[in-house]
């Protein structure tokens, strides 16, 4: 292979290695039609937002197992994979745990 070969090819994959990780991460249990999911959503998309931290949201109607655990519950939030919070979401508790 000739060095102007090797030049063109990239050291380290996509990603962003230089990037920093995020604070934590912010899983948001909702179904459709849920006032207090859409509550949620806006609490814990801004506390993301200004914490550094992930967040994604997961619809438990898109899986039987969430489904039947968290029918009642919804919404949950999830931090860093572990259950935090249900029902009405405290923005600034949710704040002191993420920062």
């Amino acid at each position: 292979m000739s060095s102007s070969q090797n030049a063109k090819k990239p050291l380290l994959s996509a990603g962003n290695w230089a990037g920093q990780p995020p604070a934590h991460r912010v899983t948001l249990l909702t179904k459709d039609g849920c006032h207090l999911c859409e509550d949620a959503r806006r609490v814990v998309t801004v506390a993301c937002k200004d914490t550094g931290s992930e967040f994604s949201e997961v619809d438990i109607t898109t899986d039987a197992a969430l489904l039947r655990d968290y029918a009642n519950y919804i919404p949950v939030v999830f931090v860093d994979g572990a259950p935090w919070d249900q029902l009405r979401i405290d923005e600034q508790r949710l704040r002191e745990m993420l920062s």
